[in-house]
């Protein structure tokens, strides 16, 4: 793409006043971005409204072409791109989506886009034995050639992307702001190296903020070019819900690991599981429900976990809920001092997690 080029895209599309729908309907039209301004301004306007036509008559947007063909040129360890509807990078499963972006960014491997991808998302405050689900489902999904994509977010899509980057299929991590910015800050680390290693992309402007707003339109994306979705762990109001109800609109799969009916981070997922999602407690369930066009090689053994683990009576004794030290002593009979003891052990050897409130939780490697 040449900078004249770049030009009429941002023109189009960035102009105030000229939403999606109406720079769709001037791209059908008239069939490129340099067409529509080449064309007579009555021309134009037949498709517009007055106030439309008077400010794509008027929009220059000379900074923010200028920002982005620099941005573009930018000599850095990771290629950048601008990919448009008809480029062979695009998306296949995004077109077939009910609101497409005209127009994605892209840092990293580009190659990613054209092979088969699974969303995984979920909460940004998990509980650990969540994290180690996401990072092992993802790292697995990817070992069989999957791209993994989510949002980085905090939480559930940090460990996501963090799994998947160790597996062939690496990771696509969505933004919700320009890629110039990267958001929360405390992820900038693994920006850069998901840049290097898998792709990071956007439809937002160089520049955009991260507006509370952008991360609803970000989702579809998640949603919209994958194949399906897998929600690890989800409070109700969790913003993956809408993720996994725009991947049911946009006719994906949607997957939910279950877990506790006490818990909160929980309750999402048990209710998408109502709902009709899939529930899922290995990899294999999500690869038996894929098309086999999709799974690329079989997935890894699960790895071997050492038998102590189910003799240990401490442990057998915690079960998979959280508990406090006094009713564990209660229920095992050991004094709190004997008992305290074993579980920093166990704490240490990463069996077990200490939870707020003086809360102990038995950690599962999946």
């Amino acid at each position: 793409m040449d900078r004249d080029e770049l030009a009429a895209w941002l023109r189009l599309i960035e102009t105030p006043q000229i939403g999606l729908d109406s720079a769709r309907r001037l791209l059908s039209h008239f069939g490129s971005p340099q067409a529509v301004f080449d064309a007579p301004n009555a021309a134009r306007g037949e498709l517009l409204t007055p106030k439309q036509a008077e400010a794509l008559n008027a929009a220059e947007l000379a900074g923010l072409v200028d920002t982005t063909w620099q941005w573009l040129n930018a000599s850095d360890e990771a290629d950048r791109h601008v990919i448009t509807l008809g480029d062979a990078d695009y998306p296949r499963a995004l077109l077939e989506t009910a609101d497409p972006p005209l127009l994605l960014y892209a840092i990293g491997r580009t190659t990613l886009l054209r092979g088969p991808s699974i969303a995984v998302v979920g909460s940004r405050n998990p509980s650990p034995q969540g994290a180690e689900n996401s990072r092992a489902f993802a790292n697995a999904l990817s070992a069989t050639g999957l791209t993994v994509v989510s949002g980085l977010a905090l939480g559930i899509d940090t460990a996501a992307h963090e799994g998947a980057l160790g597996g062939a299929g690496s990771t696509i991590a969505v933004l919700g702001t320009g890629l110039d910015r990267v958001y929360p800050k405390r992820n900038l680390a693994l920006a850069h190296r998901i840049a290097r290693e898998g792709l990071l992309l956007g439809e937002y402007a160089l520049g955009t903020p991260p507006l509370p707003a952008n991360f609803p339109r970000r989702n579809r994306l998640i949603a919209g070019m994958t194949c399906g979705t897998l929600v690890v762990e989800a409070a109700l109001q969790s913003g993956s819900l809408i993720t996994a109800r725009l991947a049911i609109e946009a006719g994906r799969d949607v997957y939910a690991i279950p877990g506790s009916i006490h818990a909160p981070q929980s309750r999402g997922c048990l209710a998408l599981i109502k709902q009709g999602a899939k529930l899922v407690d290995s990899v294999a369930d999500i690869l038996d429900e894929l098309h086999p066009a999709v799974q690329t090689r079989p997935p890894p053994p699960s790895p071997a976990h050492a038998s102590r683990t189910s003799d240990d009576p401490v442990l057998s004794g915690l079960g998979y809920e959280a508990m406090t030290l006094d009713a564990l002593s209660d229920r095992l009979g050991t004094p709190p001092a004997e008992l305290s003891a074993r579980l920093l052990e166990l704490e240490l050897s990463g069996e077990v997690v200490r939870l707020p409130g003086q809360r102990f939780q038995r950690l599962v490697r999946v």
